[in-house]
């Protein structure tokens, strides 16, 4: 008799390899051939975020904690895989999910308690709890409001390989609620 469960074995992960992925990385295809996965970003890390994902290489984990942006990973790092301090580190992109306890009209404001640069905030309405309002200008994309969502309902997609000197401006949150 053929056990079915086992055929998810033979399935490619839906989890994307680099993602979330370090900040200031150049080329995440470039990454995934000269990381030598030595661990030294892993270890420099003040925030203990970066952890060794798929394949050994590291990648970021907010649930952990959030980027201070202190390029610690990009100077331990032996190959010359990043950018400069001066650029951007990575473009972000939020999405809220309907697993948000505010959108189901439940008290809640962990995320934007915990966001120093109050890209999420939230609007009082009638006869409902506060509701998340998105600032795009603001985020920075450290990843500070995703820690303390009691639902998970906060992920933060991450895109490496820009090419342009930093500007607060160039961050994208988007929320969209999922059926």
């Amino acid at each position: 008799m053929v056990d079915l469960t086992k055929r998810r074995w033979f399935r490619p992960s839906k989890q994307p390899l680099m993602n979330p992925t370090l900040p200031w990385l150049r080329d995440p295809a470039q990454f995934l051939d000269e990381c030598d996965r030595c661990g030294a970003c892993v270890k420099v890390c003040e925030n203990h975020i970066i952890t060794l994902g798929s394949g050994g290489f590291p990648t970021v984990d907010f649930t952990q904690g959030e980027c201070s942006f202190c390029y610690q990973c990009v100077k331990a790092c032996p190959k010359p895989l990043f950018y400069s301090q001066q650029h951007t580190p990575w473009q972000a992109e939020i999405t809220l999910t309907s697993n948000c306890l505010a959108l189901r009209n439940v008290e809640c404001r962990g995320c934007s308690d915990n966001c120093e640069y109050q890209a999420i905030t939230f609007q009082l309405g009638i006869g409902r709890v506060a509701q998340p309002q998105v600032h795009n200008e603001r985020c920075v994309g450290c990843g500070a409001c995703i820690a303390p969502c009691p639902t998970q309902a906060l992920s933060l997609e991450l895109q490496a390989g820009i090419t342009k000197p930093s500007d607060p401006h160039t961050h994208t949150i988007t929320i969209t609620e999922c059926q």
